[in-house]
């Protein structure tokens, strides 16, 4: 068990924040409290009668005559509720600046994922397992990018994983494409916990990162699946189905790249009857990148 003292200011405040998001409204107390006793005593005061004493062999502890709600607002001083959106654990404007002389500060990928890893400026990370960077190759100048890590990719530390990644090695390989010869990723880089979506500071905060991914792996096609990854790269509000199939340009790094947006393998596997949309996006994609690799 990990103990409090062991933990900075940050990963504590990251803790009880991961906790409130998780439902806990409640706390330990120092002292063992004796709710039989309790029970006794607080029947006995709607009664007017004194409490009845549970037989013990050893002089019982003395209890508290508090209602619940009394305990409640004395625990929580010790735990201040936190908002579902707690601030990162330096200012964001600092942390945007400092996510971005990191990512800018690498000259390959490899120098990138270090700097990722050692980055500490985000929340999310401090409730993810693992920092999911790219997986597979850049030389086959094809990306691939999803929105976020799911519970499978956190747990396995690589983009993809689980029945998303089966569906989608099956998806990619329909068109000739294996994930060993691309280069697949996320926008984030870290798992929001229970699978929320990130608020605007960590998405900028992980800006840089992801762009600066793209600018060293120099693709010559983007397969962005999902909601979440064509609104980001697409600048628009509109929801997948009205931006998916259609070839835009992003531009990184001051270089325009073709991308096409597509279903999510994890939508797809929700709701099956859309996968016919996904292989009109996919025969989309094979035609564009076998004219790109031409070149």
């Amino acid at each position: 068990m990990i103990s409090a003292n062991d933990l900075t200011p940050a990963e504590l405040a990251a803790l009880l924040h991961f906790h409130a998001d998780a439902g806990v409204e409640w706390l330990l107390e120092e002292e063992a409290v004796d709710r039989f006793a309790e029970f006794e005593t607080m029947k006995a005061a709607r009664q007017g009668t004194r409490p009845v004493q549970p037989r013990a062999e050893t002089p019982q502890p003395v209890t508290r005559p508090s209602t619940q709600p009394e305990r409640r607002q004395a625990v929580q001083p010790a735990a201040p509720p936190m908002s579902p959106r707690s601030t990162p654990a330096i200012p964001d404007e600092q942390a945007i600046e400092q996510a971005r002389f990191a990512a800018e500060s690498a000259r390959s990928l490899s120098e990138l994922k270090t700097a990722l890893e050692a980055f500490n400026g985000c929340n999310l990370k401090n409730s993810a397992r693992s920092t999911i960077f790219a997986s597979g190759s850049a030389e086959g100048r094809i990306m691939v990018i999803g929105p976020m890590p799911s519970a499978d990719d956190d747990r396995e530390g690589l983009p993809f994983a689980g029945r998303t990644g089966q569906l989608l090695d099956k998806m990619l390989g329909a068109i000739g494409l294996q994930r060993d010869g691309i280069l697949l990723t996320n926008v984030i880089p870290w798992r929001p916990p229970g699978n929320r979506a990130p608020s605007a500071p960590e998405v900028e905060i992980c800006r840089p990162f992801i762009e600066r991914q793209i600018a060293l792996a120099e693709p010559k096609a983007l397969l962005l699946l999902g909601n979440f990854t064509a609104r980001h790269f697409f600048e628009s509000n509109e929801t997948i189905h009205g931006l998916r199939g259609q070839w835009r340009d992003v531009t990184i790094a001051g270089r325009a790249i073709p991308a096409i947006a597509s279903l999510h393998p994890q939508e797809l596997l929700t709701a099956p009857i859309n996968k016919r949309l996904a292989w009109n996006d996919l025969l989309s994609f094979k035609i564009r990148v076998s004219a790109k690799i031409s070149d």
